[in-house]
């Protein structure tokens, strides 16, 4: 079983508050720091601030010195895979070699097409993720990088310097069997989240937040291993990992806990605290339900979005230990 991490999601409506966000979250010793890749935030309105995803990381990176830079995750066709292939390896560079480099297919119809990208079907996009990640590793390691796919083409995209390390770590994100298939295959990381077929994220999905129980995360898990095993690769070459909402209080009858719930659309507090896409409660249920969870799902890799900073706090303080 891999080590056990923990990462932070960090929304705001400005890079400065995302280093600030950043640097905390290094000095309370989380292994990662991760922002969103999105046009429109899917944490608010169309209008609401929304900074780019990997200049954010860029300034995290200057800024730090030891956390991750994490990707969770970036949109695949929101940048042409040579590009992206740059872009990770800069920001590898710029980094020391603490970059992640979280991606997946795209989902939320409404920003691609007010920017003028293309939205094709999910299998399309899943094709040309698939294919975006061909053009990454050979970017990453060939000399003169050459590849021919049904949507992308390089010939000669000289990449230079390459990561010194040779690869950057992949995660990928996502839960559908189209993207586990591609996940068994490449990934170093799974980020699992529930679907996002709706065109929300999970915090503004309650139909999707509440199906998505720790059975139906299990079966996903072992449909990957079983994909894994049928190409003779190890279950154990990826790591997994998954995005929860995390609020913690003193107060073991704190009345936020349960708004909280509430308005991801559980129908009880109790079935909340069960479900893979939160972690509610004081740091004494908290520690004893990551327990349970590393034990029945092998899921050893939690990137938090905070509910508000006490929840960080807390957690840092009186749980994060307990696994370090």
């Amino acid at each position: 079983m891999s080590v056990v991490k923990f990462g932070v999601f960090i929304n705001t409506s400005t890079v400065h508050e995302a280093v600030e966000q950043a640097v905390s979250a290094e000095s309370d010793g989380f292994f990662s720091a991760s922002v969103n890749d999105h046009f429109y935030s899917p944490l608010g309105q169309a209008e609401t601030p929304q900074v780019e995803c990997f200049t954010t990381l860029t300034a995290m990176a200057m800024a730090t010195s030891r956390i991750k830079l994490a990707p969770a995750v970036a949109a695949a066709s929101f940048r042409s895979p040579p590009l992206l292939a740059k872009i990770m390896c800069s920001l590898d560079a710029v980094s020391n070699e603490r970059a992640i480099c979280g991606l997946g297919a795209g989902w939320q119809d409404k920003e691609y097409i007010n920017h003028g990208y293309a939205f094709p079907p999910l299998k399309e996009r899943l094709e040309q993720l698939d294919e975006t990640i061909q053009i990454l590793k050979a970017m990453n390691s060939q000399e003169s990088p050459t590849y021919r796919g049904k949507y992308f083409q390089i010939k000669d995209a000289y990449n230079n310097p390459r990561p010194l390390r040779g690869h950057i770590p992949l995660m990928l994100g996502g839960s559908g069997t189209g993207l586990l298939k591609i996940a068994a295959r490449e990934a170093d990381i799974l980020n699992i989240i529930p679907p996002t077929g709706n065109g929300k994220d999970f915090i503004n999905d309650t139909v999707a937040t509440v199906k998505f129980n720790m059975d139906v995360l299990k079966s996903r898990i072992a449909l990957l291993h079983t994909m894994m095993r049928d190409i003779g690769r190890d279950p154990k070459e990826i790591e997994l990992g998954g995005l929860a909402l995390l609020g913690l209080s003193k107060d073991k009858s704190d009345p936020s806990l349960r708004e909280m719930a509430s308005h991801l659309g559980f129908p009880d507090y109790a079935t909340a605290q069960g479900a893979p896409v939160t972690l509610l409660g004081t740091a004494e249920e908290a520690r004893a339900e990551l327990r349970k969870r590393i034990e029945e799902t092998g899921v050893t890799y939690y990137i938090f979005v905070m509910a508000n900073p006490e929840s960080q706090e807390i957690f840092a303080k009186d749980v994060m230990p307990e696994f370090l």
